[in-house]
């Protein structure tokens, strides 16, 4: 799986959890508007291809252990 298609299932779930996000943020007296999101949207992508990255080291460190 390349990066691209990383960012692309990354923000597929980032999408699924928007109207969560949304409505804690207006509880909070925040309002968000697509404008506003896209620089967080650019940071999750990085914290989840961070994420993924260790996980693949670490599924490759295990594979070498058995």
């Amino acid at each position: 799986m390349n990066n691209q298609d990383n960012t692309l299932q990354f923000m597929q779930i980032a999408m699924k959890y928007l109207p969560e996000a949304q409505e804690q943020l207006e509880q909070a007296g925040i309002e968000l508007s697509m404008e506003l999101i896209q620089p967080f949207m650019t940071l999750f992508t990085k914290v989840m291809q961070d994420a993924y990255e260790l996980g693949k080291e670490d599924a490759l460190k295990e594979s070498v252990k058995k």
